[in-house]
Parts: structure tokens; C-alpha cells; sequence
């Protein structure tokens, strides 16, 4: 009975690469989701807070408003006036009645910039407005 020890038959084993792919290109989705997201809103230097409010629970998505350095109004990346600003605003809370407006300042406008946007966003009956910043590091 003689059996040949030659090498064992041809078994390779190979790495499935199919779920890194999956994992990989659902990393891509959220990315591409999420960072538009982020870059909402003009871009403004925010002035920088030790103490920062968390959010606290799940609220609707905020109305982005911001001051650029040259005292310029944005509703998200829409420049408006203050009467523009206004109806903006009085059109966005018809239709979500709770919805917050986030005032992203820049560092270089003063208060009284910051308190003209205030008043225009209270005669269009806003409740909720959060100043954006950065916290310290």
C-alpha cells in the first residue's frame, strides 16, 4: 500500500478584501455626508469661550446666521440686508415655528454688529438664538 508523500494539493488561502471595501466605502458615505455639514454658513474666525452649553437633546437643525469681518450678513451662504434677513428668518420659523438660529460672529465685529442681527431676528419672532463659538483650549 503505498502512498506518495508529494506536497499537499493546491490550497491558498487568500485575505476577502469584499468587507474592508464595505467598511471603507461606508466611511466615505459618512464623510461625505457629514462634512458639508460642518462647513455651513460662512466662514467666520468665532471668538473663543471657556464655558460651552451642550446641546441638550435632539433639536431641529438651527438657521445659520453670520458676520463676516466686513460687517457683511449671511443666511447660511446667502447675503442678505436686514430686511432680507428678517423675512429670511420670519419665512424659516413659519415653517418650523421651533427652530433655533445659530449667530456665528466673527472675532473682528463688535457688539453693536452682533446686536443689530439680535433685534432683526426678535422682530421676526425667533425664540432661540445660540452665539457660535470656539471653545478655549
Amino acid at each position: 500500500m503505498g502512498m506518495s508523500a508529494g506536497p499537499k494539493g493546491g490550497i491558498k488561502s487568500e485575505i476577502n478584501v469584499t468587507p474592508l471595501v464595505d467598511v471603507v466605502l461606508v466611511l466615505l458615505i459618512i464623510f461625505m455626508v457629514v462634512t458639508p455639514m460642518l462647513q455651513r454658513g460662512k466662514s467666520v474666525e468665532l471668538p473663543k469661550a471657556t464655558e460651552i452649553e451642550k446641546e441638550k437633546g435632539k433639536d431641529s437643525d438651527p438657521l445659520y446666521v453670520s458676520i463676516t469681518p466686513d460687517k457683511k450678513v449671511f443666511v447660511e451662504n446667502d447675503q442678505v440686508d436686514e430686511q432680507a434677513l428678517q423675512d429670511r428668518i420670519a419665512q424659516e420659523l413659519v415653517k418650523d415655528p421651533g427652530k433655533k438660529i445659530l449667530l456665528k460672529g466673527d472675532n473682528t465685529v463688535n457688539v453693536g454688529d452682533v446686536r443689530k442681527v439680535l433685534d432683526v431676528a426678535r422682530k421676526a419672532k425667533a425664540k432661540q438664538i445660540a452665539l457660535g463659538v470656539e471653545e478655549k483650549k
